[in-house]
């Protein structure tokens, strides 16, 4: 893969990320509720996404010629909800109303209440087949833009995820990019021991996509990616970015238990001096080029 960000560049999505982090963490913490394990290995994806990839305008957000994203994996909203936020779409003040009943910005995304939200998801499965829907719409309208779907690799034990990649497949939906954010860890276990999509390449493959692979947490490497993807010309692509549960919260990195769990005060307060410290460090690294 060719570099497709600079060094000011990737430092910037590395601070982004770093901050993301932070965001989700004092989503989860606040509304005592949430699912950080999954957002947590989530940023740099989102990161190169929504402040690089994507042609988007948030002063637009209902702009017909904009790309599309849609999270699959539509519970780690901490991590989209911050993103979107950073992006500008909403006040990062409003992030206070996450999961709070007096307000509307809920726990798995809401496109009606949420500005810059394509699609309303949560259902495991069904996500991808919108953005598949989205794609195909694309095709017919002769539009230009590109449809983004970042899925969970436990969500793959979805039949709809399947019937939607032949769709895509059969279709020639080159302008549709999956993401895989494969960190090998579902709600009760991991992926292995639970129900093994394994070997999620060669099932794509097999279904007519393009296949490509990248450390989900290297923002060059992913960057790299989404630029590959589109010159598959006749091919939806997937990347499955390896990824870590957890990333960046040294007791939950990997660790089941914190799919969906909220921190307590002494966990809270652990957590975020860890990720206040990369936040501070990519801060550094990215005035370096200012």
């Amino acid at each position: 893969m060719t570099a497709a960000l600079s060094v000011k560049e990737a430092a910037r999505c590395r601070l982004i990320a770093a901050k993301l982090r932070r965001s989700a963490l004092e989503m989860v913490y606040r509304a005592t509720s949430g699912h950080i394990g999954g957002s947590l290995s989530l940023c740099e994806i989102l990161s190169v996404l929504y402040f690089h990839e994507m042609r988007i305008d948030p002063a637009r957000s209902d702009w017909p010629d904009r790309d599309r994203f849609v999270l699959s994996k539509g519970h780690c909203t901490p991590a989209l909800y911050s993103a979107l936020a950073m992006r500008g779409y909403f006040p990062e003040e409003d992030l206070s109303q996450f999961r709070d009943i007096r307000y509307h910005m809920s726990g798995h995304a809401e496109m009606h209440h949420v500005k810059g939200v394509d699609m309303s998801t949560g259902s495991l499965g069904q996500g991808i087949s919108a953005a598949v829907g989205m794609a195909l719409a694309g095709k017919l309208d002769q539009k230009d833009y590109r449809v983004y779907a970042v899925l969970g690799d436990g969500e793959l034990q979805e039949g709809q995820v399947w019937e939607a990649a032949m769709a895509a497949g059969n279709f020639r939906l080159d302008n549709l990019c999956a993401v895989i954010d494969n960190n090998n860890i579902q709600i009760d276990g991991t992926i292995e021991e639970i129900m093994s999509p394994y070997p999620i390449d060669r099932k794509f493959e097999d279904f007519g996509w393009n296949v490509l692979s990248c450390d989900g947490h290297n923002v060059e490497e992913l960057a790299a990616a989404f630029e590959e993807a589109k010159c598959a010309a006749g091919k939806p692509t997937v990347i499955i970015a390896r990824t870590i549960k957890g990333k960046g919260v040294s007791f939950m990195e990997n660790d089941h238990n914190w799919h969906g769990n909220d921190p307590d005060t002494k966990q809270y307060l652990t957590a975020a001096a860890e990720l206040d410290r990369a936040t501070d460090a990519a801060q550094k690294e990215a005035s370096l080029y200012d």
